[in-house]
């Protein structure tokens, strides 16, 4: 399985970064090994002093396409999760500056929390799907997928002209505002609407 990576999808997420909006969605990998296995803690590189949470909503792929129509992508998809893409901002901010890629900064070992899923049967609306991230008890950062530019079925769209997709793939749809460190102790919990999905101790 491939994990697919959305980049800027929510303005005011772009706005905290001081990043450019871009005219399409920004798309980047993380192999498999960036997952962290359940019920382990997420230890800080030692590479880096300034990583950051982006809590963001996951679609898992449950058949393989290539050049989706947005109409019929609804059909890839069953389930919907939510995680953490843990980022290494200040090397990321290094390699941004010198024009190089930054996976180095967003894929490595442990960067990827992938939580629980639900069926999007349970969703009433999933274009208006509320979700939050608590670090230490305390909302630090909470969205809606009505926030996003482009919405699930217009990701799987575009992702899918460039990347064939596959029964397991993993899509993370972007991160809203609010993104910020994590230290050693905190304690990171994941909700879609008041239902738990992920709990993350850092060490």
């Amino acid at each position: 399985m491939k994990i697919i990576c959305v980049g800027r999808n929510y303005t005011e997420h772009i706005k905290e970064l001081d990043n450019v909006v871009p005219d399409e969605p920004i798309l980047f990998l993380k192999p498999d090994s960036a997952i962290l296995l359940k019920k382990q803690p997420f230890y800080i590189p030692e590479f880096t002093n300034e990583v950051h949470h982006e809590v963001e909503v996951l679609v898992k792929i449950n058949r393989i396409g290539k050049h989706i129509d947005r109409k019929f992508a609804h059909k890839y998809y069953d389930e919907i999760g939510l995680g953490i893409d843990f980022t290494a901002r200040d090397l990321q901010k290094k390699l941004k500056s010198d024009g190089l890629p930054w996976e180095k900064a967003k894929a490595f070992d442990g960067s990827a929390v992938i939580g629980n899923f639900i069926s999007k049967n349970e969703i009433e609306d999933i274009d208006d799907l509320p979700f939050s991230l608590k670090r230490n008890g305390e909302v630090v950062q909470q969205g809606s997928t009505k926030q996003m530019m482009w919405k699930i079925d217009a990701l799987i769209e575009n992702i899918s002209k460039y990347f064939t997709l596959k029964i397991g793939d993993v899509i993370f749809t972007g991160t809203p505002s609010g993104v910020g460190p994590v230290s050693v102790d905190d304690v990171l919990q994941g909700y879609i609407e008041e239902k738990e999905m992920f709990s993350i101790k850092i060490k």
